[in-house]
């Protein structure tokens, strides 16, 4: 059975990159809702924000993804460890199924295929930080390196 890390070393940095990609995505969203304002909510118009297609209710959504994985990302508890793997999900399907109705009309969210490819590029990262990010006390921590190091003798325990 596999063990997700505890108290893993590189945390910070797991922190930085959940942070960061909400910081874009924030960033993103905020500019979108300037571009898109007159346009229908599900326009199909095509506008372009930092190398992605988008429209009003993508760049809606993107604003409260943004905010929801800065938040993550500012927590020092196991609170982000969760907001992470959740969002990470969340990108993974949702880039899969833009993907599937991609040249259709049930494109809704205005996806193009770089939207798609860093919606999953950002899902398994925040997948990585969230597996990454898992904070517990120092005997949990250890006993979990124990499990992982020496899994044969503490099946026999």
């Amino acid at each position: 059975m596999a063990h997700i890390p505890v108290n893993h070393p590189a945390r910070p940095l797991y922190r930085v990159l959940s942070g960061l990609i909400g910081l874009y995505i924030l960033v993103f969203g905020v500019y979108g809702v300037f571009l898109t304002w007159g346009d229908g909510l599900f326009s199909r118009e095509g506008k372009w924000v930092l190398g992605l297609r988008t429209d009003l209710a993508f760049a809606l959504v993107s604003v409260v993804f943004g905010a929801f994985l800065l938040i993550g990302a500012s927590r020092r508890g196991n609170l982000g460890h969760y907001m992470n793997l959740t969002a990470g999900a969340v990108f993974l399907v949702t880039g899969i199924l833009m993907m599937a109705v991609l040249q259709t009309s049930a494109n809704i969210l205005n996806f193009s295929m770089s939207t798609v490819i860093v919606s999953m590029l950002f899902g398994l990262i925040l997948l990585a930080t969230g597996l990454y990010d898992k904070v517990g006390t120092d005997e949990h921590a250890e006993d979990e390196r124990r499990r992982r190091n020496h899994p044969v003798a503490e099946a026999h325990r």
